[in-house]
């Protein structure tokens, strides 16, 4: 890894005056994947909404040695923050080639105005959009909307890529793939931070891992160690993955 990319202390969020998360720390080296699991409820999407700057927060948030606590949204995208959102919130009334054109909305800002580059990386990734370039994104099925929501999240080519629940309402094989692209994307030296509630396969993916429950880290470690712990299997992996774990 290449030293520490954020550092979150002590972390309040929350919608009004109902507070959601109370007190989360956690960490993230360059170029790791770590993941949050835990229940419907427990404030997995209140935390990346805070981090993103949608959500005002509490506490500190410290990304590549700086605070960033008090910094706005449009700010973080142009530090090189990017989030998926769960709903994924694309334009399905435009093509798939100006929805990832909208992602380079960064790159523009920093006097890139060439983002053939990053389409051209987008669609190494997922080949299927590439097929489909001139398609409306309405017309997309749920596993190609997922795919162009992380794709045009990656033309801002972030250092830190955030992920709200990608697998969720995907078929099996449609999973296997998203989580294949978040492994040769950790590879390619972006940061992943994965909110998700297949707790299996995120931890598989993952470095590091959190338990968030009711707000709360319950536990925390690297992802190999919570894979094996017989408190995340009974409540996250089930009996067959106690049975290969013992």
């Amino acid at each position: 890894m290449g030293g520490l990319l954020l550092n979150v202390s002590e972390l309040h969020a929350g919608y009004g005056k109902a507070e959601v998360l109370h007190g989360i720390s956690l960490r993230a080296e360059r170029g790791s994947v770590i993941t949050v699991i835990g229940p419907n409820g427990a404030g997995k999407s209140t935390l990346l909404n805070a981090l993103m700057g949608v959500l005002p927060s509490r506490g500190d948030i410290a990304y590549q040695g700086r605070s960033i606590a008090r910094t706005l949204l449009e700010e973080r995208v142009m530090l090189g923050l990017a989030l998926v959102p769960e709903t994924r919130a694309l334009f399905g009334s435009m093509v798939v080639e100006d929805n990832l054109l909208l992602g380079a909305y960064r790159q523009v800002r920093l006097g890139q105005k060439d983002t053939a580059d990053a389409m051209e990386k987008v669609f190494a990734l997922f080949p299927r959009l590439k097929e489909r370039r001139r398609q409306l994104a309405g017309t997309l099925s749920g596993g190609e909307r997922q795919m162009l929501a992380v794709g045009r999240a990656l033309m801002s080519q972030p250092t830190l890529l955030m992920l709200d629940e990608p697998s969720l309402g995907l078929a099996p094989l449609v999973v296997a793939e998203i989580f294949r692209t978040i492994a040769a994307l950790r590879a390619t030296g972006v940061t992943i931070l994965l909110v998700e509630q297949n707790a299996r396969a995120a931890l598989e993916v993952a470095d590091h891992g959190y338990v968030l429950e009711m707000g709360e880290i319950a536990l925390q470690g690297p992802a190999k160690d919570l894979a094996r712990d017989p408190r995340v299997i009974d409540t996250y992996l089930g009996a067959a993955r106690a049975k290969t774990a013992s």
